[in-house]
């Protein structure tokens, strides 16, 4: 995990500023969630702790956090023994990946004790003890009886004891003979993982940053690293620590190209090139409140998503179904025209015909030579009978073909909104954004409007990017804002764009009357293909035309527009330029 000893050790650091505080209140936002109100010189700071194994960490946060109006017991205990008491020091052993806050407290008896909080970030086996002055377990966050570990129990009034723990150097201290030294003991490796066996305290990510550095991005094995690499690897040790101990830390966070966060450290990342974006931060508590509430927000947003991606997964599936039976029953009325000639040339022999006939074999004059055709008919009708039956059949395929045709354009209408909808929600990045869809799907009909009166929620407004030129380009976020900002917000001038046959965003460049030069067309058009479902491709067409010539078809669903004299360009989707670019 990322967040190891050493990355704690910076937490620490940053936490010194703590010391001397009073606890205001605390808090338990959840079941493994504490919040602890600390006022000091500089004003009152909130201190986050959580013990969730995938999220697991210790930082002060800005965060507004929601609170159970009935607090729990843990949290009640820790009011009555934290209560007005003061932080009096922080302590790590090492870079093990615990720290560990003492308060000054006042017990019953009006005695001055010390109640330690031990904070032990460990992932799956993270927890929060609290141990009274006698060095016993008042009570934990989560309990660890027999069952669940015979190594380590955690109890109430039971002696605490830190957890197991490995001979490993601490790359703070550990002097260059000593690394080398370690280093050849272990079996071979790869060499990030032989580093992970030789120092406490250190993640996969950091040591693979010293491997990267020490390899200048080449493999290496830990059997075979020598001379220039060794010292590279060392040099890049050693600069690690004097980041760390002298407060020289880049603390940075990576994320893919579509914007989910994935890891982060408090050294420069360099390992991942042009496949990563870095996001810096100015330390090590803003980072985390960063990273966690950042991805939490978006965990949450694909959970409030999901079933509105099922519901336009399993519309488009029975959509398209109804498309492919009417198509097959068009082509059954490509023989509407043989039923008419059937019926015309029953017609003119219903001399030579008589009821009880089981098919009648006539000559085509319709066709050159008059060459027979053979006619089934019912032995329960007349021949004019049989002749008006085919007439019938005629004008009911004619009738169904008309109709077949209808049908089978709106339903391709509606496929290509509802691909929209679905793209739109792919790139749906706030709760407001899937709010917002989804009353679009309640106004045209698909989901229930569960809100009732309750005021609708607020619209975002679109996203705003500025061009190297200082060209303001806005982006709709949904149907009904591409609608608002191609039809009503934009002037005659400005000059609108849209993927070519691929749904996505209308994108607007506000000209004020003045001609744009052709990099920022240009780059209005990456941002047009990024904001579709084109973004994946190497190359999309995106056609761009004066606002002016932009029109709305009577009764066309949100989205759907059609517009003359255009332009298309050819573009490489660029995530990085599109997000470079962003206000």
């Amino acid at each position: 995990m990322a967040l190891d000893g050493a990355f704690l050790y910076a937490v620490k650091n940053e936490l010194t500023p703590l010391i001397g505080g009073r606890v205001e209140k605390v808090h338990q936002p959840s079941r493994e969630e504490i919040v602890i109100g600390i006022r000091t010189r500089q004003g009152s700071k909130k201190l986050y702790i959580s013990a969730n194994a995938g999220s697991s960490r210790i930082h002060v946060t800005e965060a507004a956090v929601d609170n159970p109006q009935t607090p729990p017991m843990f949290c009640m205990l820790m009011r009555k023994h934290l209560g007005s008491g003061k932080l009096i020091g922080i302590r790590q052993d090492g870079l093990e990946r615990i720290l560990f806050l003492d308060f000054e407290c006042v017990n019953e008896l009006g005695d001055v004790v010390t109640v330690t909080l031990a904070c032990e970030i460990m992932g799956r086996c993270s927890n929060l003890v609290m141990i009274g002055n006698d060095g016993r377990v008042i009570d934990s966050i989560k309990r660890v009886d027999e069952e669940m570990s015979r190594e380590r129990m955690v109890l109430p009034g039971m002696k605490y004891t830190l957890p197991p723990r490995g001979d490993r150097l601490n790359f703070l201290t550990a002097e260059p003979d000593d690394i080398i030294s370690e280093l050849r003991k272990t079996s071979p490796a790869e060499l990030s993982k032989a580093l992970i066996r030789v120092f406490e305290g250190v993640s996969p990510i950091l040591v693979r940053e010293w491997t990267y550095f020490a390899g200048r991005g080449m493999h290496l094995e830990s059997d075979s690293v020598s001379g220039d690499q060794l010292d590279r690897l060392l040099f890049a040790i050693k600069r690690t620590r004097e980041q760390l101990t002298s407060g020289g830390c880049c603390f940075s966070a990576v994320s893919d190209k579509e914007g989910q966060l994935k890891d982060f450290s408090f050294v420069r990342l360099e390992q991942f090139g042009t496949l990563m974006y870095t996001k810096e931060l100015p330390s090590a508590c803003e980072l985390l409140d960063y990273f966690y509430s950042e991805r939490d927000r978006v965990q949450r947003t694909k959970q409030r998503a999901n079933d509105l991606f099922k519901l336009l997964v399993n519309l488009t599936e029975r959509t398209s179904r109804r498309i492919a039976v009417q198509r097959d029953e068009l082509i059954a009325c490509a023989d509407r025209d043989r039923h008419k000639l059937c019926g015309d040339l029953i017609s003119a022999n219903i001399y030579r015909l008589k009821k009880g006939d089981t098919q009648a074999v006539l000559e085509n004059f319709y066709e050159d030579g008059s060459p027979e055709i053979t006619i089934e008919l019912d032995v329960r009708k007349t021949p004019s009978q049989n002749a008006q039956h085919y007439y019938n059949e005629y004008k009911k395929a004619a009738t169904a073909e008309i109709k077949l045709t209808e049908q089978i354009a709106k339903g391709e209408d509606e496929l290509q909104y509802l691909d929209s909808v679905f793209d739109s929600l792919t790139r749906a990045s706030t709760e407001n954004d899937i709010a917002q869809l989804r009353l679009e799907l309640a106004e045209q009909g698909y989901i229930r409007n569960t809100r009732g009166k309750a005021k609708p929620p607020k619209a975002l407004p679109p996203i705003e990017y500025k061009s190297s030129d200082g060209f303001t380009i806005l982006v709709g976020r949904n149907n009904h804002q591409n609608d608002q900002l191609s039809l009503k917000f934009a002037e005659k001038s400005d000059i609108w764009l849209h993927t070519q046959g691929i749904t996505g965003s209308h994108v607007l460049i506000l000209t004020d009357g003045a001609v744009p030069p052709d990099k920022t067309i240009e780059e209005a058009a990456v941002i047009a293909s990024v904001n579709s479902r084109g973004r994946g491709s190497n190359l999309v067409p995106v056609d761009y035309c004066l606002a002016k010539y932009v029109k709305k078809p009577a009764g066309a669903k949100p989205g759907k527009v059609i517009f003359t004299n255009y332009k298309t360009a050819f573009v490489r989707p660029d995530t990085e330029l599109e997000q470079k670019l962003r206000v």
